[in-house]
């Protein structure tokens, strides 16, 4: 899995021009799923994004994790992370999982981190809009496979 996370203020993801999820201080998250990812990945994932200590203390220092203030996650799925820019201006996407294997990871991928903190998420291979604010802006890459 590929996700970039991004600490924001607020943010939400639109559809059609209809609101379909947000949230307030928290977590957005594009989640990129590859062919070869395992449960071992989701696992590490969740673990990793719901105790990352990216916000601020009383102190200003980056100590607390989503969880500790009680933020929220929005999840949006987001295969172009796999692009392949090596050759030509226009990216390959062979590198992503396929749609139906990625649905279905991306689905569980948020059914367990909805377990750990309140998650809204996009539609998987929709048209999607987001808007954010970003607060930092502090923006992390995790990549499952580079751990």
């Amino acid at each position: 899995m590929k996700i970039i996370v991004q600490r924001v203020k607020k943010a939400q993801v639109s559809i059609e021009g209809q609101v379909y999820g947000k949230i307030q201080q928290g977590l957005l998250l594009l989640v990129g799923v590859g062919p070869e990812d395992q449960k071992e990945d989701l696992e590490y994932a969740v673990r990793k994004l719901v105790n990352m200590r990216i916000f601020s203390d009383a102190e200003g220092k980056m100590n607390l994790s989503v969880k500790d203030i009680q933020g929220q996650i929005l999840s949006i799925s987001q295969f172009t992370l796999f692009a392949d820019t090596k050759k030509g201006n226009r990216p390959a996407f062979t590198g992503a999982a396929k749609p139906d294997m990625a649905e279905a990871f991306y689905q569980e991928f948020n059914q367990e981190l909805a377990k750990e903190v309140p998650v809204e998420t996009g539609v998987f291979g929709a048209d999607m809009q987001v808007e954010l604010v970003n607060d930092g802006p502090v923006t992390i890459i995790l990549d499952t496979k580079n751990r």
